[in-house]
């Protein structure tokens, strides 16, 4: 397993090693032991699936705050995605700040998202399937978004006029949400 920081500190791309032959190949997508000789040390406590029938949906920026708040390793399964990491931890000196990576079945590569980081993806095929762990469960009251044009972040989606949810539509910038995440060892 290659693990690859992104601009942003701790936020990384993992590429799995791919064992091939006649019948086909096998990887292992997740070893807990290999991510912590990595210094990822994250206990998963729930899988997720998800399933975009058009090519431009985008699902996001999404995140909870605490004490529900999820680290994410996120791949795509079926198709291709660009996968978005958003840091909104105020005070910290990538505040607002963004990295992408292209996520498919065919690469295999994963990315790895901690708490403290705003997560959406672009469906970039037809028929996309997205599956990733989370280290804390579901929480309705915690479940936040963050409009994914939000001009003070920038991220660049392409020529796209992307399908967006109801939630994802009235999603409000970052300025004006109730984000909570703090910079360790900043004052706010």
């Amino acid at each position: 397993m290659k693990v690859i920081q992104t601009e942003l500190d701790g936020v990384y791309v993992i590429e799995p090693e791919v064992f091939g032959d006649h019948r086909g190949w096998f990887m292992e997508t997740y070893s807990q032991i290999k991510l912590k000789d990595q210094g990822i040390d994250v206990t998963f406590v729930q899988d997720n699936h998800s399933f975009s029938a058009q090519k431009g949906t985008l699902r996001g920026l999404h995140f909870q705050n605490p004490p529900m708040a999820q680290t994410k390793l996120v791949r795509c399964t079926r198709g291709s995605i660009l996968d978005v990491a958003v840091d909104i931890r105020k005070g910290s000196p990538n505040y607002k700040k963004w990295v992408a990576a292209r996520l498919s079945a065919e690469n295999k590569k994963q990315m790895f998202i901690p708490k403290g980081f705003a997560h959406a993806f672009l469906t970039l095929t037809e028929d996309v399937e997205v599956q990733y762990k989370v280290d804390e469960f579901y929480s309705k009251e915690c479940d936040r978004g963050i409009r994914y044009d939000d001009p003070s972040i920038g991220v660049d989606w392409g020529d796209v006029r992307p399908v967006l949810s109801e939630k994802d539509k009235n999603a409000p910038l970052l300025d004006l949400s109730d984000a909570s995440f703090v910079y360790p060892g900043v004052k706010i």
